[in-house]
């Protein structure tokens, strides 16, 4: 009886819980999908990049571009960050046969001031360029190639920041 008692409150409880915790006019049931209105914002909601390819030599060695554009009225921060808890804009190439990366090199930054800090950031707005020195092994493969890597990005409007987000990209290459 004791048992029976306890379960029936413990439902009755649950049901106030999801009553209360409800919109008003809404079904209490919490479904799986989220609305699109409500869906989370991320930092990718207001980022997007693009690659073009490009054709290195055998042995040789080419600079890729990743063009970051970065939606109006928002910015992303620079590479460096202006503080170590900001998210740096930041491209990690993943390891591929036959083909290496000589390095990244990130745009200087726009240095600007927002109502939420008390000093000027280090930002990117608009299109972002990073370079991005792709080498070539003498024993590649030639013909096409691709090449993975990640986007990581933090993006702010004058107001607020969200939450940083990882975009998978993919660099085309042709090995002549």
């Amino acid at each position: 009886m004791i048992n029976k008692t306890f379960k029936l409150a413990a439902c009755l409880i649950s049901l106030v819980l999801l009553t209360a915790c409800s919109e008003p006019g809404s079904n209490p049931v919490a479904t799986a999908t989220p609305s699109p209105a409500k869906a989370l914002t991320t930092s990718l909601n207001f980022v997007t990049a693009s690659i073009a390819k490009v054709d290195v030599p055998s042995g040789g060695s080419i600079e890729a571009v990743v063009n970051v554009q970065v939606r109006n009225g928002y910015h992303v921060n620079a590479n460096p960050a202006t503080d170590p808890y900001l998210k740096a804009t930041e491209v990690v190439p993943q390891p591929a046969e036959g083909i290496t990366v000589g390095y990244v090199k990130y745009p200087n930054a726009l240095k600007k001031k927002f109502s939420f800090s008390d000093k000027e950031l280090a930002v990117y707005e608009g299109e972002v360029p990073i370079k991005v020195m792709l080498k070539a092994d003498k024993a590649a493969a030639k013909g096409p190639h691709k090449l993975a890597a990640k986007l990581n990005v933090q993006a702010c409007d004058d107001q607020v920041c969200y939450a940083p987000g990882t975009m998978e990209l993919s660099l085309p290459i042709v090995v002549n």
